[in-house]
């Protein structure tokens, strides 16, 4: 493989909404991304609440958060699109874009999920090894960071900070 993965940047993928329809991932260049892999179901599950209060903090600076459910640990996630969706919007009031169930790890990984993988490796390696990992995504459409489903949303409030203030 030759170095072409480090020139990849977030607007290279298109993901699928919740909704179903096509979204080019390009319609959030300029902006600071947290990627997140949830599931309605998962001990972690809480973190909704703490992830719209960053959308809702930060939107007007230029932060969004994607989320995107997966089924992948221990099937905690079993729900379709639209039990997915209101669940979240009931549980936990969310609005920031939610997309459709995803295998983040294996040979059906989302496309997105391989490249976030292979830019930020966790400490066992690439692998995602639960609910609610998160990845952070600068302005130029770069990874900056990932962080372990234990790191609570509001943790990573300095970094966000940091990665809006940078142009």
């Amino acid at each position: 493989m030759t170095a072409q993965s480090t020139e990849q940047t977030l607007s290279d993928f298109t993901a699928t909404t919740l909704e179903g329809a096509p979204q080019d991932l390009s319609a959030y260049a300029g902006k600071v991304v947290l990627v997140v892999n949830t599931a309605s179901e998962c001990g972690f599950t809480p973190q909704f609440e703490g992830l719209e209060q960053l959308w809702k903090e930060h939107g007007d600076a230029g932060l969004v958060v994607l989320g995107f459910p997966c089924n992948q640990f221990g099937g905690q996630e079993p729900g379709d699109a639209q039990q997915i969706g209101e669940f979240c919007q009931r549980n936990y009031g969310v609005t920031f874009p939610m997309f459709e169930k995803v295998d983040v790890n294996g040979d059906d990984a989302h496309p997105l999920f391989e490249w976030l993988r292979q830019e930020k490796g966790g400490l066992l390696g690439s692998k995602i090894k639960w609910n609610f990992t998160k990845f952070l995504i600068g302005r130029d459409g770069r990874v900056i960071e990932r962080y372990a489903p234990t790191a609570k949303p509001e943790s990573l409030t300095g970094d966000i900070e940091a990665a809006l203030a940078s142009e």
